[in-house]
């Protein structure tokens, strides 16, 4: 009778397990946001989320925690209990180049990686009243007198910074390097005239408005025809800003599959790509598999570049 009893009691456990398995999500799922609102990152969480929520069945909450280029937020995350209702939308950088540059409280292997969401090849942008109109412009202003030309980037050791200055050092000449917490902030400084140029996602200057010089793609953007690539202008250099949905390792997997499949339904609806087509962005979904192997390799080019720079630790 014991063991019948032993038994049965192993088999409720293992039943309620498996349904509590099954049952994921039973409750809102917290998504965070590594950058304050308005930025890149922020704007693609946002046209992502109402479809996510629909396709898991439950709420997805956007909390935005920005600071450290991207650091502070990617820490929480991978801090978080792995049980599937903390996730978060991660672009490349805080993953693929900041461990290259300071010491860290997490590494790649901190995360589980659930699925790319979007691949937005990065533009320069002039601020308004920006003392130029054009490339050869900046380039002439910079050359008018130390720090003259005066840029912007999300923070420092961003993708956009690392750009923003392989193209200075391409084209031989400086200037004065202003961080910002993320890209919201940076595009509103940018607005006011504070900055005069910055690299970012198609998805900031169109959605305020200012001037886009160039496009740092393999070719012109086929929602900006008119807009030379920088290897058009001269310098053969390329980068995009691409990001997903990434929790803390130790995920189960039942969860991590389920968020996997919500995700390439989301990614694949008419919501998503209308209001990603209305940013200049580009959705891109890769499973989590392969995105992981992506950001990986990144990761592996970004620590040469870095130290090419002189930035890399």
């Amino acid at each position: 009778m014991k063991t019948r009893i032993t038994l049965a009691f192993g088999l409720l456990l293992a039943t309620g397990a498996a349904w509590a398995q099954e049952s994921y999500p039973s409750r809102p799922v917290q998504m965070i946001v590594p950058y304050p609102p308005g930025g890149n990152t922020d704007l693609m969480a946002r046209a992502l989320q109402p479809e996510l929520s629909r396709a898991l069945g439950q709420a997805v909450v956007i909390v935005n925690r920005g600071g450290a280029a991207g650091t502070i937020g990617d820490a929480q995350i991978a801090r978080a209990a792995a049980d599937g209702y903390t996730i978060g939308m991660s672009p490349n950088n805080p993953l693929t180049a900041q461990p290259h540059l300071q010491s860290l409280s997490y590494s790649m292997e901190s995360f589980r990686f659930l699925c790319l969401v979007y691949d937005n090849p990065q533009v320069l942008v002039a601020g308004r009243g920006a003392p130029f109109q054009d490339f050869a412009g900046m380039i002439a202003h910079a050359r008018s007198g130390k720090e003259a030309l005066v840029y912007g980037s999300p923070g420092q050791g961003s993708t956009q910074h690392i750009l923003m200055a392989a193209l200075l050092k391409a084209a031989g000449v400086d200037g004065l390097h202003v961080p910002f917490t993320g890209a919201g902030p940076m595009a509103t400084a940018a607005l006011g005239g504070q900055i005069q140029v910055f690299v970012e996602s198609p998805s900031i200057p169109t959605n305020v408005g200012l001037p886009i010089l160039g496009v740092f793609g393999s070719e012109r953007m086929p929602a900006l025809p008119q807009v030379p690539t920088v290897a058009e202008l001269g310098h053969p250099i390329e980068g995009s800003s691409a990001g997903g949905l990434i929790g803390p390792a130790g995920m189960p997997d039942a969860a991590a599959t389920a968020l996997e499949r919500a995700c390439a339904t989301a990614v694949a609806s008419d919501s998503f790509r209308q209001a990603a087509e209305r940013m200049n962005a580009v959705p891109r979904y890769l499973p989590g598999a392969a995105f992981q192997e992506r950001f990986a390799a990144e990761s592996t080019m970004n620590r040469t570049v870095l130290r090419d720079l002189g930035l890399a630790q």
